[in-house]
This record gives structure tokens, C-alpha cells and sequence, in this order.
């Protein structure tokens, strides 16, 4: 799918950060220019920050992106001659593993050159604390503030050192450490269990087999900034081949594994070629963390997440606690309590007893554990909870794409001044503000109508007792925001 181009999109825009970091139109909006603007001033907000640790120190990385080590290069030599020490990626590495490193190394945080899952024109920069997540956006509002008062700050006369480091080994060493991992390694080499992954051209790359030195099937594995002509985003448009993989008929436990383009987002396709988004992963993985592995705390859930997840808490006596959507709120939650899981609806899962940041590549050592240790399928894991919850559901959600950002504000004040009170025929009974507008209908469905942060798109999210249900409440929504636009 290409990515529409207007002389609108290509002028650069004012420097903001979404719901995890900023990203722009690459020679538009994200330019070398603008990144040494914007780098060293991060620096002095993470120094502003987390400072008190007695650190200098500042790691940079990158993902598989269009001029992505150009920009992490520039990024590194702007941080080191406004004063701090750096440690650079000498290859591109998912970006948890980043994260790993600034709280392993004692760093200030990481700067990190990624879009994430966004198309290809795109390039962005995610801010780390030291604590290894996302910073709080009390931090990247600091950001902003600076880049309004002192737009170039002056180098130093005597820059620091810049090293480069392999943030693959560490960061491997950790996710083994946190699973069982011979069990898994076992099961592949006997053949008991057929891994395939999709790690769509993306910063995952050959992270698996490293991890698990053993036999999986990787697709998608070659450099591509193009992605193929669409996005490096876990959703069954962007991966037609690995959902045929899986529908082939298999004698043995099979699953695919699907990471996004920094390998902080994942799904799966269970051994029927169907997909599994962590709408579906998420209640596994509380099942199998609290009683196979024994662990505790609270779960986290953000508006968009299923209402399983919740019965899934109560079914094992875990707390609940709902947050807006963005992972840097789970993060923030994280710090401040102790939390078993934390997960969102587009894919970003983490765990209280690793760092406070979604990592897709631990979440697929975990699904591997959970079917190696059950012998279960995970569609059929999935089945179990839904039987033991005696709640049934499905979900689906689709993207949007808008004309301009005109269209944008007519549709958010339409929600703002003349909210519908009926959707598909179903009477609306509340609606939920927290982070775009949730519609919770009489028929026990909801949808959520929210905005992109970081594009020109309206997502749609809808959850019901059936699937003809999910499809009329985004058949509905799509019809509105269109009638809307016209």
C-alpha cells in the first residue's frame, strides 16, 4: 500500500513528541539539521531529570530505517560536543534493547532513531529515562520548551568521548535469563514445535535465532526502508505470506511471531494461519506468568484492551489498573507500584520484573514457554481462558486514513459538540474521554474513535459478543468520519 504524498504533508511541521517520541516526513520534517537541534537539548532534559545518578553518559541507537545511521551518527556527535559521554550502536538493535542498556550502563537514557511501526517516509526519535522506558511527557515538554527559548545550543569547547558498543549481547543474556529457555530450544530441535517470524524488514532481524540458537524460519529478514510498499506494523494486511505459512497443514505445534519495525510491538498467527493480536496474547500471558511461573501484581490495560483482560485479573486475583493509550503511561505506572504485565492494543506488552518498556522479543519467548509447558496451541489457550471467564468476545480495528489535518479538526469537534447517541443501532450508554471517545453500547460492545498522534489518521477500535457486531460498529464509524469529510 503506498503512502499518499501532498505538498501538505511534505512542510515541515513544528517539533512535537506523540505518545512515544517525535516523528516527521524524512527531508521534511526529520532532518539532519533539525536533529542537532533537537539532540543535545534532550540530552540536557535527561540530565535535567535523572542527573542525580552521577552520570554523563547518553546511549544512541537505531533501527533498519532509510538514513538511520547517518541520523544516529549526527544524533551522537551533537550529544558529545554538548557535553556527555556517548555510547553509540555499532548496528541497528530493537529498541527495548536500548532501554536495557541506559539502565544496565547507568546512562542518563537513550536517544533512539526509529518510527516505530510507521511507514517508510518516516523517522522519528524515541527518548529514554534512565530508568529504561519512556520518558514522562513532563520531559519531552522540556524538550519542547527548550527548543523555543535556545533552538542551537553552543558546543563545548572540550567534547567528551564517543564510543561504540554491541547492544545485542547484553540484552540477550537478559531476555534467556527470564524463561526457560532449553525447554524451548528442545522442542524446536526435536521437532515438537515450528516457529516461523516475520520480522518485516525491521530491527528484529535474526534477534530470535540469536536468542534461541535454534532452528526458526524468519521471514522479511532483508533491509527494506520501503517495508514493501506498506508499513512494518503487526496487522494481518502487512503479512499475506506468514498467514499462508501457517495455514499449511502442520503435525506439530506451530506458531508465527510477527515484530514491528523497532521489535517493541508483536502478534501472532496461532497453527490455523489465524491472526492473534495481543488482544488475544495479553490474557495468555496472565495466565501463564501467574500460574505457571508463579508471578504476581497488578495488570495494566489501556482503554483500547479487551474486556477479557480484566476478567482474566479478577478470574486470579490480580489488580487492575486502566490507563490512556501509549505505553509511557503504562511505563510511568510501572515506577510506582509493583506490576505483573502491562500491555496495549496495538501490540506493546512489558513485564514489572524486566524494565518498564514493551518488549515484543521477550513477550515471544514467553508465548513459546506458554505453548512448550501447556503443549497447547495458542488459539486453543486463548479458548481456555474465554471458557473459564465465560466471556467471549472479538476484536478488530481499522485505520483511517484523512484527506488533511482540516478534516482532522472537523471530526474531532463533531465528537466534541455532537457526540453520537446511537451507534449501529445500538443505544449508547456511556462514554469514556480518558483518550478519544469509547462508546460503550447496550448490547455490552464499545468502540473507540481516537486520533493518531504521529499521522494523519483516524483508528477505530471495537470489541463485541460477535464478530458481525465488531464489523457493523466499524462499518458505522468509518461511514461517519466519510460522511464527515466529504
Amino acid at each position: 500500500m503506498a503512502v499518499p504524498i501532498s505538498p501538505a504533508s511534505l512542510a515541515a511541521k513544528p517539533i512535537t513528541f506523540g505518545t512515544d517520541g517525535w516523528r516527521g516526513v524524512i527531508a521534511a520534517d526529520f532532518t539532519v539539521e533539525r536533529l542537532l537541534q533537537v539532540a543535545p537539548l534532550a540530552a540536557h532534559a535527561l540530565a535535567e531529570t535523572y542527573g542525580s545518578n552521577g552520570s554523563r553518559l547518553i546511549i544512541v541507537g537505531y533501527d533498519r530505517r532509510f538514513l538511520s545511521e547517518e541520523f544516529a551518527r549526527a544524533t551522537a556527535e551533537a550529544v558529545q560536543a554538548a557535553g556527555y559521554e556517548v555510547l553509540l550502536s555499532e548496528t541497528y538493535a530493537p529498541t527495548p534493547a536500548f532501554s536495557l542498556a541506559a539502565k544496565q550502563m547507568n546512562a542518563l537514557g537513550a536517544l533512539v532513531i526509529t518510527a516505530s511501526h510507521n511507514p517508510g517516509i518516516y523517522s522519528g526519535l524515541k527518548v529514554k529515562g534512565a530508568f529504561g522506558g519512556s520518558v514522562p511527557p513532563e520531559v519531552t515538554q522540556k524538550i519542547e520548551a527548550m527548543l523555543k527559548e535556545s533552538p542551537a545550543p553552543a558546543p563545548i569547547d572540550s567534547p567528551c568521548s564517543l564510543q561504540t558498543f554491541d547492544p545485542w549481547e547484553n540484552y540477550c543474556n537478559t531476555l534467556r535469563a527470564q524463561v526457560d529457555i532449553g525447554a524451548i530450544q528442545s522442542a524446536l530441535r526435536s521437532g515438537q514445535l515450528t516457529v516461523y517470524v516475520d520480522v518485516m524488514h525491521g530491527a528484529a532481524s535474526g534477534g530470535l535465532a540469536r536468542l534461541l540458537d535454534a532452528p526458526v524460519q524468519e521471514l522479511n529478514s532483508n533491509r527494506d526502508p520501503l517495508f514493501g510498499g506498506g508499513a512494518p506494523e503487526p496487522l494481518p494486511r502487512y503479512i499475506p505470506e506468514l498467514l499462508d505459512r501457517l495455514k499449511q497443514p502442520h503435525d506439530n505445534l506451530a506458531v508465527g511471531l510477527v515484530f514491528d519495525g523497532d521489535s517493541d510491538r508483536v502478534a501472532a498467527v496461532d497453527g490455523k494461519g489465524n491472526f492473534l493480536s495481543s488482544q488475544v496474547l495479553i490474557p495468555v500471558l496472565i495466565e501463564h506468568l501467574a500460574v505457571r511461573r508463579g508471578f504476581t501484581g497488578e495488570v495494566i490495560k489501556t482503554i483500547s484492551g479487551s474486556n477479557l483482560i480484566p476478567k482474566i485479573a479478577q478470574l486470579y486475583n490480580l489488580p487492575l489498573h486502566e490507563t490512556a493509550i501509549g505505553y509511557k503511561y503504562i511505563a510511568d505506572r510501572m515506577l510506582e507500584t509493583q506490576v505483573l504485565l502491562g500491555g496495549e492494543e496495538s501490540g506493546g506488552i512489558g513485564y514489572g520484573h524486566h524494565i518498564p518498556e514493551r518488549d515484543a522479543l521477550l513477550s515471544a519467548l514467553y508465548v513459546l514457554e506458554a505453548m512448550v509447558q501447556s503443549g497447547k496451541d495458542l488459539s486453543d489457550l486463548h479458548q481456555n481462558l474465554q471458557q473459564k471467564t465465560e466471556y467471549a468476545s472479538t476484536y478488530d480495528r481499522i485505520d483511517l486514513p484523512l484527506a488533511s489535518m482540516e478534516v482532522r479538526a472537523r471530526l474531532l469537534e463533531q465528537l466534541k459538540t455532537q457526540p453520537p447517541t446511537e451507534v449501529a443501532g445500538q443505544k449508547v450508554l456511556d462514554c469514556l474521554t480518558v483518550d478519544g471517545y469509547k462508546f460503550q453500547l447496550a448490547d455490552q460492545s464499545w468502540l473507540l474513535i481516537r486520533f493518531s498522534g504521529t499521522e494523519p489518521v483516524l483508528r477505530l477500535y471495537s470489541e463485541g459478543l460477535t464478530d458481525e457486531r465488531v464489523q457493523a460498529n466499524l462499518l458505522w464509524a468509518r461511514d461517519w468520519a466519510n460522511a464527515i469529510s466529504a
